[in-house]
């Protein structure tokens, strides 16, 4: 496949055909599992094949194989659409139609855990230095991948992953203090 990657990088169609042949069937299903729908993941997929034809020299074998390389991708396409599809959920969750009635919360004990939860993770993001706590909410909250926030920053990717991998260590540390986070990873109201 890097093989492949390289031609394309020279302009062969050829190239991009056989990519596309080895890639897609084992893509799919990881897109499928991620997003749930089959075209949301198609069309995942398509974005990822598309930057690869747009910018093939981004592929370093020293880091990796294109597989890695390909799997990495769609995992950062399909969480931005994910956050995406949430966000519009909650936009129009936020604003009840004409006419509906906005219900109750179904338990007490639940929003209250919830509203406690909310304000532990919002100490938590106090805690942390004033760049991560801003890469985390960008990575997080913005539809742009890690690239194009390094990118706008003019930074190196490596710098805004860094920021996100100690961002979202010392979110877990600050939380696990608070007593929301066990220490192995997962939810301790779980």
């Amino acid at each position: 496949m890097a093989r492949w990657v390289k031609e394309i990088e020279e302009g062969s169609a050829e190239a991009f055909d056989r990519l596309y042949e080895q890639a897609v069937p084992w893509l799919l299903p990881i897109a499928c599992q991620l997003l749930g729908d089959r075209m949301e993941a198609e069309d995942a997929i398509h974005d990822v094949l598309l930057a690869v034809i747009r910018h093939p020299e981004r592929y370093d074998r020293s880091r990796g194989t294109v597989e890695a390389w390909l799997a990495v991708q769609l995992r950062s396409r399909c969480l931005d659409r994910l956050r995406k599809r949430s966000r519009i959920v909650l936009q129009e969750a936020a604003e009840p139609s004409e006419g509906e009635r906005v219900q109750a919360p179904v338990r007490t004990e639940e929003a209250a855990l919830d509203k406690l939860e909310v304000e532990a993770v919002r100490q938590a993001l106090r805690d942390l230095p004033g760049l991560h706590r801003r890469t985390l909410a960008e990575a997080y909250y913005s539809s742009r991948s890690q690239r194009e926030l390094a990118e706008e920053w003019q930074v190196p990717l490596g710098t805004v992953k860094s920021r996100i991998r100690y961002g979202l260590h010392h979110l877990r540390k600050s939380l696990e203090r608070l007593g929301w986070a066990e220490a192995e990873g997962g939810d301790s109201r779980g």
